[in-house]
């Protein structure tokens, strides 16, 4: 069996963590989880990304969503590391609250895909990628990024990327380019008009020299923001 796709219930699995004995499934039950590795402790990259994830725990508490780290490192080596990663400025005084999960064996990296083919320990095996993997209350995996282990991740894109995974499960519309919360959304194309009018409370719709009525935009539900259209119908852009 290969690595999740997207849609897949996610592997479940037991681990040693920095809070003790760790049962993936039972740790994320009925909730929006994240799962990300990094390549060894004690190195500079995933040391800022620690870091800054202790800093932005509550914006992910906020969004429903438990936090998780994996690397190949045993737990007292994790245990050690943590001393490091609240000193530096990037955690800015934040304390790392979050597990972080021992894979000596390599096993879960293996697993889940998160296997760097090109950058190997001091002993020659392969180290685990920089993977980002977000999984629903419904432990199915929702999205998966792999950067290689010299390129740092972005957390502010990993929290827009979630804003608008749960916007779209709980309402019918889809993010455009550059989306931030708050700003317009599309209507699905799988929803009708009507559908749309209803559920909105309005939609715009955008003109194209095609004549097409597919680009739909709509307020962001969550926003306070009185419903896109008028009278709850539509307007031409």
């Amino acid at each position: 069996m290969g690595p999740p796709n997207l849609g897949d219930t996610v592997p479940n699995f037991k681990a040693e963590s920095t809070q003790g004995p760790l049962e993936w499934h039972k740790y994320i039950d009925g909730s929006w989880a994240v799962l990300f590795s990094h390549p060894a402790d004690y190195t500079p990259v995933c040391t800022t990304e620690l870091g800054t994830v202790a800093k932005y725990a509550q914006k992910f508490k906020d969004r429903g969503v438990k936090l998780a780290a994996l690397s190949c490192n045993d737990t007292a080596s994790h245990k050690g590391w943590i001393t490091d990663i609240e000193a530096t400025k990037f955690s800015d005084g934040a304390k790392v609250d979050y597990p972080i999960i021992a894979d000596e064996s390599r096993n879960i990296a293996t697993t889940w895909g998160m296997i760097d083919p090109d950058e190997k320990s001091a002993t020659g095996l392969p180290m685990t990628a920089r993977a980002v993997f977000v999984i629903g209350p419904d432990k199915k995996l929702k999205l998966s990024i792999l950067y290689p282990a010299t390129t740092g991740r972005n957390f502010d894109e990993i929290l827009r990327v979630i804003d608008s995974l749960q916007l779209t499960a709980k309402h019918s519309v889809a993010t455009p380019a550059n989306w931030h919360h708050g700003e317009k959304c599309m209507v699905v194309p799988t929803l009708s008009d009507e559908d749309a009018k209803a559920k909105l409370g309005g939609f715009d719709l955008v003109g194209v020299p095609s004549g097409k009525r597919y680009i739909r935009l709509t307020n962001d539900p969550s926003s306070k923001a009185p419903a896109a259209g008028s009278a709850g119908g539509a307007r031409l852009l």
